[in-house]
C-alpha cells in the first residue's frame, strides 16, 4: 500500500522538488555555451585553443545531445509498450487460452480441450494420471490426417467415475509399436490474471501456473 501510495505522491508531483534539484545539478546547452565563452575569454594569448579543439568540444557536445535525445525516444516507446502489454493482457482475463502443457486442469464440472498436431492419419492415444503418476484414464482419437487433432477428457477414469477437481498429467501418442512418436499436448485454460514485467506479459492458469503470451495458440 506504501509503495501505491508513493507512486501517486510521484505523479501528482509530490517530487518536484527533488525534480528540480537533479535538472539543476545537469548541464544544459546554456551552460556548454557558457563555459565555453568563459574558455575562450581567459585563455592563455601566448598558447591559445587551436580551432580544431574548439570544433572538437563542439562535436562532443553534439554527439551527448544526439544521445540524451535517443534516450528520451527509447524511453518514450519503452513505456508505451508497456502499456499496450498491459491492455492487451487485461484482455484476456475471463477468456480461454490454447497453450502447450503436459497438464490439465479439471475443474468440478465439465472436462479438459485440448489439441495435438498429428504427424499422418492414425490413431492417437491419450493417458491421463493424477498426482502420484498413476493412470486413470487412456482413451484414443482417430486422426483422418496430418494436422491438428481436438481431443476432450470428461474427467471421468476407466470405470466412467468423475474424479475430484484437481492437476492432471496427460500426454499423447501416434501409432502403435515401432512407429509409436510422443506428441507435444496443447490444453485450454481460463485466464485468471494477467502479470506484466520485464520479460513481457504472463497469464496466470489455474491448475497449470503461469504462461508467457508468446506461448499461446490460440484464444477463444
Amino acid at each position: 500500500m506504501s509503495t501505491i501510495a508513493s507512486d501517486i505522491y510521484a505523479n501528482l508531483g509530490g517530487q518536484a522538488a527533488s525534480s528540480s534539484k537533479k535538472k539543476e545539478e545537469s548541464l544544459g546547452q546554456a551552460d556548454f555555451l557558457r563555459l565555453m565563452t568563459e574558455q575562450l575569454q581567459h585563455q592563455d594569448p601566448l598558447n591559445p585553443m587551436q580551432n580544431s579543439e574548439f570544433l572538437g568540444q563542439l562535436a562532443q557536445f553534439s554527439t551527448v545531445q544526439g544521445i540524451q535525445g535517443l534516450q528520451a525516444s527509447m524511453d518514450g516507446y519503452t513505456n508505451s509498450l508497456a502499456t499496450d502489454q498491459m491492455l492487451r493482457g487485461a484482455a484476456l482475463v475471463g477468456r480461454n487460452v490454447l497453450v502447450p502443457s503436459a497438464k490439465m486442469s479439471l475443474g468440478a464440472e465439465n472436462g479438459v480441450k485440448g489439441v495435438v498436431a498429428a504427424p499422418d492419419s492414425g490413431t492417437v492415444t491419450f493417458e491421463v494420471t493424477d498426482a502420484n503418476g498413476q493412470r486413470v484414464r487412456q482413451f484414443t482419437v482417430q486422426a483422418d490426417k496430418a494436422g491438428e487433432v481436438s481431443f476432450e477428457w470428461d474427467g471421468k477414469n476407466d470405470a466412467g467415475e468423475r474424479l475430484p477437481a484437481g492437476t492432471y498429467g496427460v500426454t499423447a501418442t501416434h501409432g502403435t509399436g515401432e512407429s509409436k512418436k510422443s506428441l507435444s499436448t496443447y490444453v485450454e485454460s481460463r485466464v485468471q490474471s494477467v502479470t506484466v514485467g520485464s520479460d513481457g506479459v504472463f497469464l496466470d492458469l489455474p491448475g497449470l501456473g503461469t504462461a508467457p503470451l508468446d506461448y499461446v495458440l490460440r484464444i477463444s
